[in-house]
């Protein structure tokens, strides 16, 4: 008797995912609950376990694959001998559904899930691919850099010999199924909302000021570095119960204001932009905030994060200024109708007290939703979080 292993429920609105890695081949034993495959889904990958022991005699998918949710993607033989470490005999269908071992069930070669599929799509062989990620991961940018051979140098010849073109070359790459739900949602959000943006600049020299006193003794107290996010997060706190509409949410023709401040975080990593929730925010301290946001920073970066870590947040904020952005225009993050941006600490002059003086200056951007929010309320909302920074004192009263 045969026991299929099927696409588990993936999560709430979650009916399909990319099937990510193979951690197995056909001819391998298994044992129940041992991690079999990887998927990936818009949100979060989820790891596809073995109910049963036994052999593995089909894969059904090849990884890049999209499957859904209750779809048979192997095939196990509970009968076999639990010892079988061989593959076994293969008939052709099921070579053919056999992953190929260069590009497609390469488990010795530390990469991520994205770099396989790329290196899969573009044949790639991992093993000859050098990692520049932490601890030597391969990165998705490493296989593409793989995938384009070196150009020869052309030498022309002859008195009438004129040099020829560079070659180019192109590499076609499928969209990650993140990146795809990341393209769909950033143009649902400009379809569907009436979205303006405000700026505002704040000098953050008292921020740095504070930093540059505590950081040794909070580290030392905390475990965790005094960062410029829980100021800043401890600010839009303060000026959402200021605004409360900016804390709000349209469902239909009613306008849902929330009672509870879970402030989404925007984190790079290599498969895209992910945005966690810090949840309660307005109850954690600087160093439960600092602590929040390294933890689901970590768990983003390993793709450790669950659904619970990326539903349901109230308003988020976003910081170009780590990759030196000076100044953008940041996309709502649908269904929120607020959006806070971040950007590069520059010294730049500035007048006080009619002196020309140099400051840590740090340009601001409010993206909101016109449809609820009035421009007066987007333009005090934004001077609120700057005073705050610029005069922090009722934000060290919670250090």
């Amino acid at each position: 008797m045969s026991i299929e292993v099927k696409v588990p429920v993936l999560g709430e609105s979650i009916v399909e995912g990319t099937l990510a890695k193979w951690l197995v081949s056909v001819g391998q034993a298994v044992a129940a609950g041992a991690i079999i495959a990887e998927l990936e889904t818009d949100k979060v990958n989820i790891e596809v376990t073995a109910e049963n022991a036994g052999v593995v005699t089909q894969l059904r998918k090849h990884e890049g694959d999209t499957v859904a949710v209750g779809e048979v993607i192997a095939v196990l033989d509970p009968s076999a001998s639990a010892t079988a470490t061989a593959p076994a005999p293969k008939s052709p269908a099921a070579a053919a559904s056999t992953v190929s071992a260069a590009t497609k069930a390469d488990t010795t070669s530390t990469a991520t899930p994205v770099a396989r599929n790329v290196a899969a799509d573009a044949g790639v062989d991992l093993r000859t691919v050098a990692g520049s990620g932490p601890s030597g991961k391969i990165t998705k940018q490493d296989v593409i850099n793989a995938a384009v051979p070196a150009q020869p140098a052309v030498v022309p010849t002859g008195p009438a010999a004129v040099a020829p073109a560079a070659a180019r070359s192109e590499t076609r790459v499928k969209m990650t199924r993140r990146r795809q739900t990341i393209a769909q949602r950033l143009v649902q959000a400009q379809q569907t909302a009436a979205m303006l943006t405000t700026f505002n600049e704040v000098d953050l020299t008292r921020v740095m000021d504070i930093r540059k006193r505590k950081k040794d003794s909070f580290k030392e107290q905390h475990t965790v570095g005094l960062g410029f996010m829980s100021f800043f997060t401890k600010a839009t706190v303060s000026a959402l119960k200021a605004f409360p509409a900016v804390n709000a949410e349209i469902q239909g023709d009613e306008v849902v204001y929330k009672n509870y401040y879970d402030i989404g975080i925007a984190v790079s990593t290599d498969d895209g932009l992910v945005v966690p929730v810090l949840r309660d925010s307005d109850g954690l301290s600087f160093a439960g905030i600092e602590k929040g946001i390294d933890a689901l920073a970590r768990k983003a970066r390993e793709n450790k994060l669950g659904l619970n870590d990326l539903v349901g947040g109230t308003f988020t904020i976003t910081n170009g200024g780590v990759f030196g952005s000076l100044m953008s225009t940041p996309i709502l993050n649908a269904p929120q109708v607020g959006i806070l941006g971040m950007h590069k600490i520059q010294e730049r002059p500035v007048v006080v007290n009619g002196q020309i003086v140099i400051r840590p200056m740090m340009y601001l951007a409010l993206s909101y939703d016109h449809r609820i929010i009035d421009g007066s309320t987007a333009v005090r909302f934004l001077v609120h979080i700057k005073d705050m920074l610029e005069d922090p004192d009722a934000m060290l009263l919670q250090f």
